[in-house]
């Protein structure tokens, strides 16, 4: 039996399997983003090791007998996010997330001052990136930075939880801008630029690697063996990917949870940083992979239905309803509730809707938010599109995947076939398959691509009208530019 913990934005999930891969439990428990000031996002690491002991504890009591055979864990998580620890091992403050863009200043600052983050990183800084997030520490909150031993990635906050060691694995250290991606280590050269060394970064190891044991009290407070491996784990895109199947040259998925993905594996890194595509490296050894990265995807959808006091699956019924003529007059909706990554790396940029009428229904509304969604990924696949990167299909993962409606949508915009699979696969099930291979699994085995649930061909008779709406989309962020320029700060 292989376990898998991924830490999400909005919840934790575990997952349990056995040794054909099969999906034998599951549990998971929300979590809440912190938003103490405008632009910030923060959780507190406690709440994800007290929600890992929940999930824990679920599966114990429904599966005792296949709990106990647990041989290997793997971690997956939210990406970015900067855990703070003091020489106690002490959580300074709370963690600063993926999405949290306070740092365009330090970002805009790093870019002036050493653009060697564009050669070393391979990536441009963003907000999001962890590296600016400590900039902002040092500026803001001195007394802070000067306590800081360790800087944690979320999920490698429950690996020193688990083993009490301090390792991180290449695909989520490559998002903190201090590794250099093509040669899988940290950059001293980029560490010193932000006033770090590598004695407060973990060590590293390949995702599917044996990072550790599992620590002998916690082993008997849970009823396991002392000899359970903690493997590498991945970024939370990476482990998706591996539980997806996308770990060979030209696999491609998309995720729609809170942000929108597009997520392609490469055999060598490829690099587009002015762009804003992220070349990283793979959960898996001697490979890479390039990611077009917006941040609010479902997460738009969610928002909609609390303004509008209704449900998603309500309000998904209601635009089934729509007439191909509603759709065609809707207004164009600008996802960017979080400010926005690929292509404008643009913290500051906002939602909006173009085009309202006395007719525009909430229906019109939601589907007008699933349309500029998938507008916001039609933009990275032309940025990818520019770096020569081909696909020729796409998986959906997260939670819109669940919507018909909007995975055809997705296909007629993209002009590519979109498959989904099982609501299974996840990054749980990723991290839990990278638990497998750390315990000697064949990757051929272990890595097999889920079935397929529904598959969604590209409509191209849909597409002319789309294009045209979608060339409006673009027109719309410029000119949300120049219109927020006028507004007071």
């Amino acid at each position: 039996m292989y376990l898998g913990i991924d830490i999400g934005t909005s919840e934790l999930k575990t997952v349990l399997i056995d040794e054909t891969g099969e999906i034998i439990a599951s549990s998971h428990v929300p979590l809440t983003v912190k938003r103490p000031h405008q632009n910030w996002a923060e959780q507190s690491p406690q709440s994800w090791w007290d929600a890992t002991n929940q999930t824990i504890a679920a599966i114990r009591q429904k599966f005792p007998e296949q709990w106990r055979q647990v041989k290997a864990i793997g971690l997956s998580g939210q990406m970015h996010g900067a855990v703070l620890l003091d020489k106690q091992h002490q959580v300074l403050r709370d963690c600063i997330l993926w999405n949290d863009t306070r740092s365009a200043e330090e970002c805009q600052w790093l870019m002036q001052h050493h653009p060697e983050f564009l050669t070393i990183s391979a990536n441009l800084v963003m907000p999001g990136f962890t590296a600016p997030k400590l900039v902002w520490v040092e500026k803001n909150e001195p007394e802070i930075f000067a306590k800081i031993d360790k800087v944690l990635l979320p999920k490698d906050y429950l690996r020193w939880q688990l083993t009490g060691q301090f390792v991180g694995d290449m695909s989520d250290s490559a998002g903190t801008l201090w590794l250099d991606v093509a040669k899988r280590d940290w950059s001293d050269e980029l560490l010193k630029a932000t006033h770090l060394t590598r004695d407060q970064m973990p060590t590293l190891v390949e995702g599917s690697a044996n990072s550790g044991l599992i620590r002998d009290d916690l082993a008997t407070l849970w009823g396991l063996n002392n000899n359970v491996i903690i493997a590498g784990g991945g970024g939370d895109n990476a482990a998706s990917a591996v539980g997806v199947g996308a770990v060979n040259n030209g696999d491609a998925f998309i995720s729609l949870g809170t942000s929108g993905v597009i997520f392609v594996v490469n055999d060598k890194l490829q690099a587009n940083p002015k762009s804003g595509v992220h070349a990283f490296a793979h959960a898996l050894p001697n490979r890479w992979h390039q990611m077009s990265v917006m941040l609010s995807a479902a997460s738009c959808l969610k928002w909609l239905c609390n303004v509008l006091s209704t449900t998603e699956n309500i309000l998904m019924d209601e635009i089934a309803q729509l007439t191909e003529e509603q759709m065609k007059r809707a207004p164009v909706f600008l996802p960017y509730l979080s400010g926005e990554r690929t292509p404008h790396n643009d913290a500051d940029a906002t939602g909006s809707f173009f085009g309202l009428t006395h007719e525009t229904s909430r229906a019109i509304l939601g589907y007008s938010v699933l349309e500029g969604v998938a507008f916001g990924l039609a933009d990275g696949m032309e940025v990818l599109s520019e770096s020569k990167t081909q696909i020729k299909q796409c998986s959906l993962t997260g939670g819109g995947a669940r919507s018909p409606i909007w995975a055809q949508l997705i296909a007629d915009i993209l002009q590519v076939p979109i498959v989904t699979h099982p609501a299974s696969s996840s990054g749980a099930l990723g991290a839990a398959r990278l638990a497998w291979l750390a315990d000697g699994g064949n990757e051929h085995d272990v890595c097999k691509k889920p079935p397929i649930q529904s598959r969604y061909q590209p409509n191209s008779q849909k597409y002319p009208i789309l294009k045209a709406r979608f060339d409006a989309f673009k027109v719309l962020y410029q000119q949300q530019k120049i219109v927020r320029e006028l507004l007071p700060k």
